[in-house]
């Protein structure tokens, strides 16, 4: 079978119909004639095309290949918006993983609502992902290797050369007379993919010369066989699932099969847009996690997440940022103040609603626990520590030093968010003073949303 801009319409066919295509353009050859084929296909294509190129800023020849693909994009007519990146690699960490969830990293945020993101990855790539992965050791999902079509982010990412080979996309470039760059890092053999390539694709191939279709076709089964468990694990989900905060009941979670546990995991995490955790990892969220005493407050992280414990529930988050609860704000009577490390903001406002107060300078200011202090809560005529009036509210254990006091005069007049204090009450301003914290974070325990039955 050969290479041609009628076969790429006829995979391109097979999917929903895109706001537009954005072609990710290195300027090496499989994604060249990717770029050129859909040009060659002008006005079949049902939506417009642009192209964006990423240096990764890790060779000192990327700049030159960052004009290539500028002087191509502009040949060709078509929009090209280059991204540059200087990245540098902790010791110990994967250069290849580093540079790609850098490069989906600029093409998640520029891609636009319903856009379909087309990549250049072949037969002969997902065979070399298939071999990766079973030298990992990796379950199901990771033998399905690379998806023909995935959501992503606002939009669709697709990869419609899945069923080429490199040899076929090198002729149909050659027969079109296309030019492109050679990368020289792609002979380096030090890197497991370039090894594979290079040292032990040939040899399987001497011996099965039809090796990548078949291993292509493998991963499609296994993709076929994940797809099937997976919908078979979104019943058990749903039923352990809160869609309130995203959380999952752990005494239901242990309940269920230790079988189910592990792929139950996977499947929660993955929709949550997180990077899926090693077998290690998972192990640990099970024994050191779901395991632990009801009163803990256990913590296992990877690379861009962390999964927490709060009594019966599971909250899978975002690493928190570094946080100082030394740090203070003077409030001078702004609609708005923003609060350190990633807590949001605070909007003051009058009970009528209307933005802005006037308040006497130097009285009034926002702080955070740091162990200790105590309040009169208005109403209840009892002094008592802030400490468990956090925990009376619900306020997840990792949120407590990060929640914004109201000072007035050197007492706490207000735990904002969970209630007021008796300073607050002496203080005239705010009886007309409504204070709403916008925190993007969870940081307090949302009621379980009522399943029908």
């Amino acid at each position: 079978m050969s290479f041609s801009p009628d076969h790429l319409l006829n995979t391109l066919s097979k999917f929903s119909l895109p706001t537009g295509y954005l072609i990710g353009f290195s300027g090496g050859m499989d994604s060249h004639v990717l770029l050129y084929a859909m040009v060659v296909l002008g006005e079949r294509l049902p939506a417009p095309l642009r192209a964006i190129h990423v240096d990764h800023g890790l060779q000192s020849q990327s700049t030159t290949w960052a004009g290539h693909c500028q002087s191509v994009c502009r040949k060709l007519n078509i929009p090209l918006e280059t991204f540059s990146l200087q990245l540098k690699p902790i010791k110990g960490e994967s250069l290849e993983a580093v540079a790609r969830e850098a490069r989906y990293g600029v093409l998640a945020r520029e891609i636009r609502p319903g856009e379909m993101l087309l990549t250049a990855h072949h037969q002969d790539d997902q065979a070399e992902t298939l071999l990766l992965q079973l030298l990992r050791g990796a379950g199901l999902s990771g033998l399905a290797a690379m998806p023909e079509l995935t959501r992503f982010d606002k939009g669709i990412h697709a990869r419609p050369l899945l069923d080429s080979t490199r040899n076929e996309l090198t002729r149909y470039a050659t027969d079109v007379g296309l030019h492109w760059i050679e990368d020289a890092s792609n002979q380096d053999i030090e890197f497991d993919r370039n090894y594979l390539r290079h040292q032990v694709v040939p040899l399987l191939k001497a011996r099965w010369p039809a090796m990548s279709r078949t291993l292509s076709r493998s991963a499609g089964h296994c993709a076929e066989a994940d797809r099937l468990i997976e919908a078979l694990l979104s019943r058990e989900l749903e039923q352990i699932h809160d869609p309130a905060d995203g959380t999952l009941c752990v005494s239901l979670l242990n309940a269920l099969p230790a079988g189910q546990l592990a792929a139950l995991l996977r499947l929660w995490i993955g929709r949550s847009g997180y990077a899926l955790p090693g077998s290690a990892i998972l192990e640990r969220i099970i024994t050191e996690v779901l395991g632990s005493r009801l009163d803990g407050n256990p913590l296992v992280s990877w690379r861009g997440a962390e999964i927490r414990r709060y009594r019966d529930r599971l909250y899978l988050m975002s690493p928190l940022p570094s946080f100082d609860p030394c740090h203070s704000l003077v409030w001078r009577g702004e609609s708005e103040l923003s609060l350190p490390a990633g807590l949001g903001t605070l909007r003051f406002q009058d009970n009528q609603g209307v933005a802005g107060v006037s308040p006497e300078p130097g009285r009034y200011r926002i702080r955070f626990r740091q162990g200790g202090e105590t309040c009169r809560p208005l109403g209840r005529g009892i002094n008592k520590k802030i400490k468990h009036l956090l925990q009376e509210a619900g306020v997840l254990p990792w949120m407590r030093e990060r929640v914004p006091l109201l000072e007035v005069d050197g007492e706490i007049a207000e735990i904002i968010g969970v209630c007021r204090c008796e300073p607050d009450g002496q203080a005239p301003i705010f009886r007309h003073l409504k204070i709403t914290w916008n925190c993007p974070l969870p940081w307090r325990r949302q009621p379980p949303v009522k399943k029908p039955d």
